[in-house]
């Protein structure tokens, strides 16, 4: 491996500085106006609403972990605040005696409901509306080759040489 970095040149570093900022200041005004319009927070919002697409409405914590990409720790604690206020409910697994389910409550399926409508206007006010439908596919396409990239080098780092959706990697 070479000890020489290749600098960014101005074009590569305005692409870069540009991206992460803006990626900064929307998720920053996303989180706002969501907990200003629903007071949910986003973590809050993320749990609900995988909780809310899936059949059952509960789901082993674990599983939870993955799709949302936390430690169990955070899951734990959010969780926590989550049951307090009546919107989730942690009970036993029945498939798994060593785990638990995360359930949506009837209180939590109301919050999800409410606040979906405004947080995906903000969503259309902030992002989708500034864009022409060509460049939506374009972004699409972009960050869908940085995901892809990622998932390879976790696949390489981790000596499986499969990607997270099981394919080989040659």
């Amino acid at each position: 491996m070479s000890t020489e970095s290749k600098w960014l040149d101005a074009r590569e570093d305005r692409a870069w500085r540009t991206f992460v900022h803006a990626h900064h200041q929307l998720h920053v005004r996303l989180q706002r106006r969501l907990l200003q319009d629903s007071a949910l927070s986003e973590a809050d919002y993320e749990i609900l609403a995988v909780l809310s697409e899936h059949p059952e409405e509960r789901l082993p914590a674990r599983e939870l972990c993955d799709l949302l990409l936390w430690e169990k720790s955070r899951l734990s604690h959010q969780v926590r605040g989550m049951q307090q206020r009546g919107l989730v409910a942690r009970e036993a697994n029945p498939a798994d005696a060593r785990s638990t389910l995360v359930r949506l409550l009837p209180a939590g399926r109301r919050a999800i409901e409410e606040a979906a409508p405004q947080h995906v206007d903000n969503v259309r006010r902030y992002f989708i509306d500034l864009l022409a439908p060509d460049e939506l596919d374009t972004l699409a396409a972009i960050h869908e080759r940085i995901l892809r990239r990622l998932v390879d080098e976790v696949a390489q780092d981790d000596g499986t040489g499969e990607s997270d959706d099981g394919t080989s990697e040659s």
